[in-house]
């Protein structure tokens, strides 16, 4: 049985229907969505329902209702991929196998809701995907499998989503035959290299010039395309696609500037130069783009 919901879970249920029977999806329901907040079904359950898979949706995974409903299909294994609940143990023990998951990090480091964007945020070199058995905790189980990326240097958490979700599939199912062969020592994680990735949302994309341009740099590419970053300027909301840091002499932070042709904000460690950014409810444009319409931008 396969449980998950977003984009990242799609690999890790594609390449299962390859190599498994897969008897029933468990995704979240549907929920309103865009302006019109038009009821919208998830990724997983689109998918699933394209392959002629059963799907459950209930909106409380541990529930009675689910649990009759995962006991009539009888599961040996069940894998989880970004399902976007915390399973107790009355689920995690029905499969004769367990519950497995696909984690996008290199546990214990980055437990938590947000891994690929707090991996880039804080300046890690590298990334990847953990295969674990899981337990009642969060992200705490023991580790059956692990795979490591590097993190390319003008990497976001897009490019490097779309990367850590392919290379979970592939893990996952050349982990499975293992594991149920009894393989596989599990290897129990070390809580003292343990880290915390928490939820993420909209107002934490709100820029502090008070920071240096390489953190604000890595916090724009960490939070693309979402929450994404801002700040204002006129009174107007100005969202910030694409910056890079320049190490040079700040002219204070949150002062407004030109460098080489581009729009930049001084912070508290150099320079933030500002490559691709946006008006709200205007297009986004390239840096020398919104100089030109807008040529009053540092106020000279």
């Amino acid at each position: 049985m396969f449980m998950g919901t977003p984009d990242f879970a799609l690999p890790s249920l594609l390449k299962l229907t390859e190599v498994f029977k897969v008897v029933g999806v468990i995704t979240q329901p549907d929920r309103p969505s865009g302006r019109g907040r038009k009821l919208t079904s998830s990724p997983v359950k689109e998918t699933a329902l394209k392959l002629g898979l059963e799907v459950f949706q209930p909106e409380a995974a541990n529930s009675e209702n689910a649990l009759k409903q995962i006991r009539g299909w009888d599961p040996d294994l069940i894998c989880v991929t970004a399902y976007g609940q915390i399973l107790k143990p009355s689920l995690l023990d029905l499969p004769r196998f367990g519950c497995i998951n696909v984690h996008a990090s290199l546990l214990p480091r980055w437990r938590g809701a947000s891994p690929i964007n707090t991996a880039i945020l804080n300046g890690d070199s590298h990334s990847g995907v953990t295969i674990m058995k899981m337990g009642p905790g969060l992200d705490d189980g023991p580790i059956l499998a692990q795979e490591s990326i590097e993190i390319l240097p003008e990497e976001t958490a897009g490019s490097l989503f779309d990367r850590l979700s392919t290379m979970g599939g592939e893990l996952l199912v050349a982990t499975i035959p293992s594991y149920l062969e009894g393989k596989i020592t599990p290897q129990v994680q070390d809580p003292a290299f343990a880290s915390y990735a928490p939820q993420l949302n909209k107002s934490a994309g709100k820029l502090n010039f008070e920071q240096s341009a390489e953190l604000l740099d890595r916090t724009i590419r960490a939070f693309s395309p979402w929450p994404g970053t801002f700040t204002f300027w006129n009174d107007e909301r100005l969202i910030i696609h694409q910056a890079r840091a320049v190490s040079v002499s700040s002219p204070g932070a949150g002062v407004l500037s030109v460098y080489d042709g581009y729009p930049a904000i001084g912070t508290s460690a150099g320079m933030l130069v500002l490559e691709q950014l946006q008006l709200a409810g205007k297009k986004k444009v390239t840096g020398p783009a919104f100089l030109n319409g807008n040529p009053f931008w540092s106020g000279s």
